[in-house]
């Protein structure tokens, strides 16, 4: 009887209420795994390898709604800071290589739930789990590192114009120098980079679908090169891809192409920035005006949703300029949502609704069945089962997105569904990644005082850390068997991420290292002595 009550409990809970997206596939709770910087693949990108399956074998056994996967490159030549998954090369020559699709098939049957690694006996029985496996599909532009970009030295990365990252910037000249460092002059796209650029984008989707995944998602956030072309900061362009074109002219055109080649039921969806930045301590009401850069995200929202053919919305920001996507999420917000961009995702709904009216609102009747929008997920500051359900009553979602909680709290799903966790229960303990108390006193802080002001790299501190974490939740399940809960180690902070992060390859784990893990240390701390904005 109390199994009973317990079960419809939980059925009664929005959380783990049904969600149906436009083109038909339905979410069976409406947690969303997002996409995460993963750094697991071989240094200039690579496929999934046992460390993703292993990874991703952890979430797949908790019944997560939608899993999102890290992104995903299009284009070889144009990485992050490496190690990210890229499309196979074989893909967009005409003539694919089948061994090179199978470890993204073993990735997506690794979401479902059908086999935790192709090379173990364990499996689901050839049962899938409900669980919508979506890879995420980029590509870095001007974002593409000097060092690990894929690149040869000396070649520029490809952007709508010739701006390179923090160009404009007044953060002093050794910023400047550390910043031109990193990122160099991109190249202007001619028309044709622009087209072959759709081009893969396309075929990505459809090796996707392929490959046994349910969907993608285009990002269109946090200054990669989809977002540079719809933003004004980084796109001088007057052709018909300057940014007041830009979303009909690429955005469109890709979701349209992928469309026409894939199944009717296959997922497509839009992670889009909604402004520079919206403060989580922000004393704004949700009723308060927004700002013109949310203003101009709301336009492209509306534009999105007027398709048809866009199933779901992640509501995003920041770039490498100003990177709090980067940072580790304010825990001591005192907002009563602690929801970065919830404010902008409720007026998003709320304008979505109007002009979408439900279809049993009474509408007149018509030939033409009426237009579904897109559902919208809220990413960010969503750590309590009171805040999941609070953002779903108020309207400031239809999805919720659960970033770095995933990582420090991987069962997440379970805990919600038997109810282990109290209503203003955090899910679990954020990492302390101040500085050492040793560096705050002299002379050590004398000599922080010294070191460079260089954002991105103070952000970097945090992805570290959640970065390790996540190979430490790989290499637990390897170990155990997936038996047992798996939590990150509390005792690497920030300076040890930064150590732990690139002292690493995928054959030799913690305890061995590709370079000298001094030489490490000593970049890291240089790093990890940046103030993180």
């Amino acid at each position: 009887m109390r199994r009973q009550e317990t079960e419809n409990t939980v059925s009664a809970s929005p959380v783990f209420q049904q969600a149906t997206l436009p083109c038909g596939r339905v979410v069976q709770n409406r947690l969303v795994k997002v996409a995460l910087y993963e750094h697991l693949a071989t240094f200039n990108g690579g496929p999934p390898n046992t460390y993703h399956h292993d990874l991703y074998s952890e979430w797949a056994a908790h019944d997560w709604g939608i899993i999102i996967t890290g992104n995903v490159q299009i284009a070889p030549d144009h990485l992050t800071v490496g190690r990210d998954m890229v499309v196979p090369p074989s893909v967009f020559s005409g003539h694919v290589i089948q061994e090179e699709l199978r470890p993204f098939e073993t990735l997506a049957s690794v979401i479902h739930g059908v086999v935790a690694r192709k090379d173990e006996k364990r499996s689901g029985g050839g049962q899938k789990n409900g669980t919508l496996a979506i890879m995420q599909l980029n590509h870095p532009g001007r974002q593409s590192s000097n060092f690990m970009g894929g690149r040869m030295p000396l070649q520029a990365p490809l952007a709508p114009s010739a701006l390179r990252v923090n160009s404009g910037s007044n953060e002093g000249l050794v910023s400047s120098i550390v910043n031109a460092s990193f990122f160099q002059t991109p190249k202007e796209m001619s028309e044709a980079d622009i087209l072959e650029t759709i081009e893969r984008f396309t075929r990505a989707a459809v090796l996707a679908q392929e490959v046994g995944f349910d969907g993608i998602q285009l990002h269109v956030a946090h200054g990669y090169l989809l977002s540079q072309f719809l933003s004004q900061k980084t796109n001088k362009r007057k052709d018909a891809y300057s940014y007041t074109n830009a979303l009909d002219t690429i955005i469109k055109c890709i979701v349209d192409q992928t469309r026409a080649c894939t199944r009717k039921d296959f997922v497509v969806g839009i992670k889009l920035n909604a402004a520079d930045y919206t403060s989580p301590d922000s004393s704004d009401s949700v009723e308060s005006s927004l700002t013109n850069g949310e203003q101009q995200a709301l336009k492209h929202l509306l534009a999105i949703a007027s398709w048809g053919t866009v199933d779901m919305v992640e509501i995003s920001g920041g770039d490498y300029e100003k990177p709090d996507f980067m940072n580790a999420e304010n825990y001591t917000s005192k907002s009563a949502r602690q929801a970065f961009f919830a404010r902008f995702s409720h007026q998003a709904l709320r304008t979505l609704s109007s002009v979408y009216p439900s279809p049993s609102a009474g509408a007149t009747a018509s030939l033409t069945p009426p237009l579904q929008r897109p559902l919208i997920i809220l990413t960010g500051g969503l750590r309590t089962p009171r805040l999941l359900h609070s953002a779903l009553e108020a309207k400031h979602a239809d999805l919720l997105g659960i970033g770095r909680s995933s990582i420090l709290c991987p069962d997440l799903p379970s805990l919600l569904r038997e109810k282990q966790l109290s209503d203003d229960e955090p899910f679990a303990a954020p990492p302390d990644l101040r500085l050492p108390t040793t560096l705050s006193l002299p002379p050590l802080s004398w000599l922080w005082a010294l070191v460079p002001k260089v954002k991105v790299i103070g952000a970097g501190v945090n992805m570290a850390w959640y970065v390790v974490a996540m190979r430490h939740i790989s290499e637990s399940r390897e170990r155990t068997g997936g038996k047992g809960a798996v939590r990150p180690d509390y005792t690497i902070g920030g300076l040890g991420g930064l150590s732990w992060m690139w002292a690493w390859t995928p054959s030799h784990p913690r305890g061995r290292w590709t370079i000298p893990f001094l030489l490490v240390t000593l970049v890291a701390l240089v790093a990890y002595l940046s103030p993180h904005p």
